[in-house]
C-alpha cells in the first residue's frame, strides 16, 4: 500500500488521486492541499492521554468523547458500535482537540464538540469500514468467538495512526471528506466562540434582558452546513436560558418583523416577532421555546394569526417555510427563519412553465410550503409543511441505515426515515392539533391580512417605501431540493465514490443534466459538494444575479428581480386573487394525509323526488359551467388551465395545474364545456374548450420520444384510452378536423407502447379502460387492432386469475368487475371473450359491500354483470337504488351521479322500472344541488374543476340525466349514438 508515502513523504503522491482534474496543480507542485496536510499531521500524532471528561477504561462515553477499545454490545444495540468505529478515527480528533487547546479551548464544551465530530466522521466512513470489516471476515481474518467479538477485532486492528494511514491511502477521497470536515468543523467552531466573546456584552443587553447567564455549558448544531461547514447553532448558559446563532446576515429578518409590526398596526393581530443582534455576516436570535396553548380560543388565535403571516409570506413571495421554521409558541405561531423572502424563478425552459395554471401554483401561497406539502416516498407520503409537519414522524422516503450493527454481519438497509424535531404545531392538553380542523381561523387571518395589505398598499410601494427598503438585503435563493443536495452527499459515500476522483465525480456529476435552466450554477453547486456542504446560493431582491457560497457571482440566472415581482404583486392584490388564494389554502389543507376511500357514506335527507324538467337540469349544469369559467387560469395567447385536486396512484390528494386526461384533467373539464355549448348554443363553452385542449398535440409528441413515461401513464381510462375518448367526442362537438389529427397520433402512441404483463389490466389505469375506449372510436383501423390487443391481454389475464395466479381485485375501476364490462361489450355469445367476461363477473363477487359508486359499489357491479351477461337481481338492485337517500357526494367517481349510471344504463336498454328510479333519482339530485350546491368527491367537498371527483363531471352527469340520448356515458366510454 502507500502507507509509507504517507508517514515518511516518499515521492508517491497519495493524496493526487482525491484531486479533482483542475486540483491537479497541487500534485504537479507537490504542495499538498490543506485536507491532505491535515491528514498527514493527524496520523504522525503520538498517542494522546485521555483528556479531561474522557473515560480511560474505553468502556463508553461519560464527558462526551470516548477513548479505546468501547465494546459494542452483542445485539448491536444502542451506540457502542459508533464508538468503537469513531476510536479507529481517533488521530484526526486528536489533531482537532490540538488545534482547539492551542486556541485556549478545553474542557466539557470543547469534549461535547469533538464526540459531535467524531459521530459524523464514523458517518462519512461507515460504508467504507463496514466494506472492509466484511471483505476482513470473508478471509478469515477476524478473531472471536461471537460476531460481536469479532466485529471488535476488526476495529481494534484499525487503532492507531499507522493502521488509519494504511486505510486513507486505499481511500484517498475518503481522507479528503473526513479532513475538510474536520479542518471546517474546528474553524466554525473557533468563529462562533470568538464572535461569542466578542458580542457577549450586546447580548445580555439585546436578548437576555441585561443579566449574564453565566458560562457557556452546550453548543447544539442545527440545520444543513454550508460555507464551509458552519450552520446554525443553539447556545446553552449556566443559568439554562438559550440563544441561536446564525452564520449569515440578519437584515432580511429584521426587515420582516418591520412588516409584521406594519401589519399589527392595520389589522391588530399582535403576531409575535423574534428578537435578534445583527452584526457584519452574522447575527443572533432569542430561542423561542415551544409553549402549549391554554385554551380552545389560545388555539383559534394561533391560526388566526397563522393565517396573517401567510399572506404576508405570500405577498413577500416567501418560501421554504418548512416544518423546522415555525415555532409553536403557545398562542403565537413564530417564524424563526427569514431568508428566503422576495424569492424570485429561475429563467423557465420548460414547456411546464408555459403552463398558466402552472405558473399561477408557482406564484401562489402553496409556494410558502407554509401550507400542507406532501411529500412522496417509497413508504407513503409525509407532509414537511411549516403547517402540517410534527417532531418524529416517518418520512415517505427510505435512508441507509445498519443491519447487525456492532456485528461482523453488519450491512446496509433502507428504512424509513425520520423528521428531525420540531415544535411548529400548537398543543392542548397534550395533543398537537390538526391543521385542518382549523380551517375558518386560518382563513379568518389571511382575509384580514389580505385586505389590510392591499388596503394600504401604498405604504409598501414607491421608492420611500417598506419594500424598496430591503432592496439590497441578502435573501437565499434554493436552487433545488435540499433533500437532493442530501442525498447526493449522503451517497458519496458510497467506497467506490471514495477511491478517487472520478469515481466521486461520476455521483455528483449527475447535477449537470438535472435542470437545464441551473446549468450555470452547477460548478458553484459541485465545489460546495465536494466539501461536504449543502450548496447555498444568495441573491438581492433589486438583482437578477446569483452569488455562490464562496461570493462567486453568476450574472442573469433569476428570471426577474425579486423586489420588481414582489412590487408588480403588491400593486395587482384584489378580490379575484384572494378568492384564488383562499381556495388554495382550502384545497391545501384538504390534502392532509389520511385514508383514502371510495365510499359515499353520508347522505343527505330526502330535498324532492320529482322529476325535474331537462330544461331545469341543463340550468343547473350551466350554473356548474360558469363556476368552471371563473375558476379558468387563461393569459393572452389562448392558453388556458385550471388548478385542481388529483387523486395520485389512488394513495393521496394532490393540489397540482390539470394535466390532459380525461378523468382529473383538462380534456374531460373540456368535454364537459363543450357539451354545455353544444345544447344551449353558447360559444364561449366551446372556445374556452378548446382553448383549454390546445397542449394536447405538443403533449403526444413529447410522449412519442419518451415511451417510458407514455407507459406510466397507461392505456385505461385514466390515460391514452381516456384521452384519445374524448378526443373522439369533442372533435364531434367542435367541428374540428384538427381534433381527428390528435386523435390519430394518440393512437399511434397507444400502439407504440408496450403493455407491462406484471400491471393488472384495470378499467382505470389498464387495458380495460383502453379496451372500452377503443370500442367507441369507430372507423379507425388503429382503434381496432388496440382493441382486439387489449382484450387478448385481458383474456389472459382472466384466465390466470382462474388459476390463481392473480388475486381477486374487487371493484369496476381497479378490478375484475371493469374487465367483465369492456369484454362483455367486446365479444359475441360463445366466444373467447364472453366467456372471460362472465368468469371475470364471477371473480368479483362483490362480497364485501363497497358502497353504491360507480368505481367500487353496487353501481359498477350491477354493470359489470349486466354487461357480462351473469344472472343478478337487478330488481333488488333497483329497489335499494330507488329508495336510498341521496348521497352527500354528489361525483361521478364514487358518489350519487356515478351511482345513477347504472340506471340510466339500465333504462336506455328498457330494463323494467329502471326509467322510474331514474327520474326519481334525477329529482333527488337536482335538488341537491339546488339545496346544498354541487358537492364534490374531493376532501372535504373542496370544489375542483375535474370529471371525475369536480364540478366538471357534476355538471356532465346532469345533462347525462336530462339528456341521455344526446348525452354518452363519460364512465362507461360508451359511443355516441347520433348528433350531439
Amino acid at each position: 500500500m502507500l502507507n509509507s508515502a504517507i508517514r515518511t513523504g516518499q515521492p508517491d503522491i497519495w493524496w493526487s488521486a482525491g484531486l479533482r482534474q483542475h486540483e491537479q496543480i497541487h500534485a504537479l507542485t507537490r504542495s499538498a492541499p490543506a485536507w491532505a496536510e491535515y491528514v498527514e499531521r493527524s496520523i504522525s500524532l503520538p498517542p494522546s492521554a485521555p483528556a479531561a471528561g474522557r473515560d480511560p477504561a474505553g468502556t463508553g462515553v461519560t464527558g462526551g468523547h470516548t477513548s479505546g477499545g468501547a465494546a459494542a454490545t452483542a445485539d448491536g444495540s444502542g451506540t457502542d458500535w459508533r464508538q468503537a468505529l469513531m476510536r479507529c478515527l481517533e488521530p484526526l480528533l486528536d489533531s482537532a482537540r490540538q488545534d482547539l487547546a492551542a486556541a485556549g479551548h478545553t474542557g466539557a464544551v470543547t469534549e461535547e464538540f469533538l464526540q459531535r465530530l467524531g459521530l459524523r466522521l464514523v458517518t462519512l466512513a461507515a460504508r467504507t469500514l463496514v466494506l472492509e470489516l466484511a471483505r476482513a471476515r470473508d478471509r478469515g481474518e477476524l478473531a472471536g468467538d461471537t460476531p460481536a467479538a469479532r466485529f471488535l477485532d476488526f476495529t481494534h486492528r484499525l487503532v492507531g495512526g499507522s493502521e488509519l494511514a494504511e486505510l486513507l491511502a486505499a481511500y484517498p477521497v475518503l481522507a479528503r471528506v473526513l479532513g475538510e470536515s474536520c479542518r471546517q468543523s474546528v474553524e466554525g467552531h473557533l468563529e462562533l466562540l470568538a464572535r461569542l466573546a466578542e458580542d457577549r456584552e450586546s447580548l445580555v443587553t439585546g436578548l437576555l434582558d441585561g443579566q449574564d447567564p453565566g458560562a457557556l455549558t452546550a453548543i447544539e448544531p442545527s440545520g444543513d452546513p454550508h460555507r464551509g461547514g458552519r450552520c446554525t447553532a443553539i447556545l446553552t448558559f449556566a443559568d439554562g436560558r438559550r440563544v441561536v446563532y446564525k452564520p449569515r446576515p440578519l437584515e432580511l429578518h429584521q426587515h420582516f418583523n418591520t412588516f409584521v409590526d406594519w401589519l399589527n398596526t392595520k389589522a391588530s393581530l399582535g403576531i409575535r416577532t423574534v428578537r435578534l443582534l445583527t452584526c457584519d455576516g452574522y447575527g443572533w436570535l432569542e430561542y423561542v421555546v415551544h409553549e402549549p396553548c391554554s385554551d380552545v380560543a389560545g388555539v383559534r388565535r394561533f391560526y388566526q394569526r397563522q393565517g396573517a403571516l401567510l399572506a404576508l409570506l405570500y405577498v413577500l413571495d416567501g418560501t421554504d417555510m418548512h416544518v423546522e421554521n415555525l415555532i409553536a409558541a403557545g398562542d403565537q405561531p413564530v417564524l424563526v427563519d427569514i431568508e428566503t423572502l422576495f424569492h424570485p424563478s429561475p429563467v423557465p425552459v420548460s414547456a411546464l412553465a408555459l403552463d398558466p395554471a402552472h405558473r399561477a401554483l408557482d406564484r401562489s401561497v402553496y409556494r410558502t410550503a407554509l401550507l400542507p406539502l406532501l411529500v412522496p416516498g417509497e413508504h407513503g407520503v409525509s407532509d414537511v409543511s411549516g403547517l402540517g409537519g410534527h417532531t418524529g414522524s416517518l418520512t415517505a422516503a427510505s435512508v441507509a441505515d445498519w443491519a447487525d450493527a456492532g456485528l461482523d454481519s453488519m450491512h446496509l438497509v433502507r428504512r424509513p426515515g425520520q423528521t428531525r424535531s420540531a415544535a411548529n404545531r400548537p398543543m392542548l392538553d397534550g395533543q398537537l392539533m390538526e391543521p385542518r380542523d382549523h380551517e375558518p381561523a386560518l382563513l379568518s387571518g389571511f382575509r384580514a391580512a389580505y385586505e389590510a395589505i392591499a388596503w394600504h398598499r401604498d405604504e409598501l410601494l414607491g421608492p420611500d417605501g417598506l419594500l424598496a427598503a430591503c432592496a439590497a438585503d441578502q435573501m437565499r435563493f434554493v436552487a433545488r431540493p435540499t433533500s437532493l443536495y442530501r442525498t447526493l452527499l449522503d451517497e458519496s459515500t458510497h467506497p467506490d465514490a471514495l477511491r478517487d476522483a472520478a469515481g466521486r465525480s461520476q455521483l455528483l456529476d449527475l447535477l449537470w443534466d438535472a435542470d437545464e435552466s441551473l446549468q450555470a450554477i452547477v460548478p458553484c453547486e459541485l465545489a460546495d459538494l465536494w466539501a461536504g456542504d449543502v450548496p447555498l446560493f444568495t441573491a438581492r431582491p433589486d438583482s437578477r444575479d446569483l452569488w455562490a457560497s464562496d461570493g462567486t457571482r453568476v450574472a442573469d440566472v433569476l428570471a426577474t428581480e425579486g423586489l420588481a415581482a414582489v412590487q408588480a404583486k403588491v400593486a395587482s392584490l384584489g378580490d379575484i386573487d384572494e378568492h384564488r388564494q383562499a381556495w388554495l389554502v382550502s384545497a391545501s389543507l384538504a390534502t392532509r394525509p389520511g385514508p383514502i376511500t371510495h365510499t359515499g357514506a353520508a347522505t343527505r335527507p330526502h330535498v324532492g323526488a320529482t322529476a325535474p324538467d331537462p330544461e331545469e337540469m341543463l340550468a343547473a349544469a350551466v350554473d356548474i359551467a360558469d363556476e368552471v369559467m371563473a375558476q379558468v387560469i387563461s393569459e393572452p395567447g389562448g392558453l388556458a388551465n385550471w388548478l385542481g385536486l388529483e387523486l395520485l396512484d389512488d394513495r393521496y390528494w394532490a393540489v397540482r395545474q390539470m394535466g390532459a386526461g380525461l378523468s382529473n384533467g383538462y380534456t374531460g373539464t373540456a368535454l364537459f364545456l363543450a357539451q354545455v355549448g353544444v345544447l344551449t348554443g353558447a360559444g364561449k363553452y366551446c372556445e374556452l374548450a378548446r382553448d383549454a385542449i390546445r397542449p394536447i398535440p405538443q403533449l403526444l409528441e413529447a410522449l412519442s420520444g419518451d415511451l417510458e413515461s407514455a407507459q406510466l401513464i397507461g392505456p385505461g381510462f385514466h390515460g391514452l384510452g381516456g384521452i384519445s375518448y374524448g378526443l373522439n367526442l369533442l372533435s364531434a362537438l367542435l367541428g374540428d378536423s384538427d381534433l381527428t389529427t390528435w386523435l390519430a397520433a394518440s393512437l399511434e402512441l397507444s400502439e407504440q407502447v408496450a403493455l407491462d404483463p406484471t400491471d393488472f389490466p384495470s378499467y382505470a389505469e389498464g387495458a380495460a379502460g383502453g379496451l372500452a375506449a377503443m370500442q367507441a372510436i369507430a372507423g379507425l383501423p388503429a382503434a381496432g387492432r388496440l382493441a382486439e390487443r387489449y382484450a387478448d391481454l385481458l383474456v389472459a389475464t382472466v384466465e390466470s386469475g382462474l388459476r390463481g395466479r392473480v388475486a381477486a381485485v374487487r371493484g369496476f375501476a381497479r378490478g375484475y368487475q371493469g374487465i367483465a364490462w369492456s369484454l362483455g361489450h367486446f365479444g359475441v355469445p360463445g366466444d373467447r371473450y364472453a366467456d372471460a367476461a362472465r368468469a371475470a363477473a364471477d371473480l368479483d363477487r362483490r362480497d364485501v359491500p363497497g358502497g353504491h359508486g360507480w368505481c367500487s359499489g353496487d353501481a359498477g357491479t350491477a354493470l359489470a354483470r349486466a354487461a357480462a351477461g351473469v344472472p343478478a337481481d337487478l330488481t333488488s338492485y333497483l329497489r335499494t337504488a330507488t329508495e336510498r337517500p341521496v348521497l352527500a357526494d354528489l361525483s361521478l367517481c364514487h358518489g350519487e351521479l356515478g351511482a345513477v349510471e347504472s340506471l340510466v344504463w339500465l333504462a336506455e336498454r328498457e330494463h323494467p322500472t329502471a326509467e322510474a328510479a331514474r327520474r326519481r333519482r334525477a329529482g333527488l339530485v337536482l335538488a341537491a344541488v339546488q339545496q346544498y350546491g354541487p358537492q364534490c368527491g374531493t376532501p372535504n367537498a373542496v370544489p375542483s374543476p375535474g370529471l371525475l371527483t369536480g364540478l366538471a363531471g357534476i355538471g356532465y352527469g346532469l345533462l347525462r340525466l336530462a339528456f341521455p340520448e344526446r348525452v354518452p356515458s363519460v364512465l362507461l366510454l360508451e359511443p355516441t349514438t347520433g348528433p350531439r
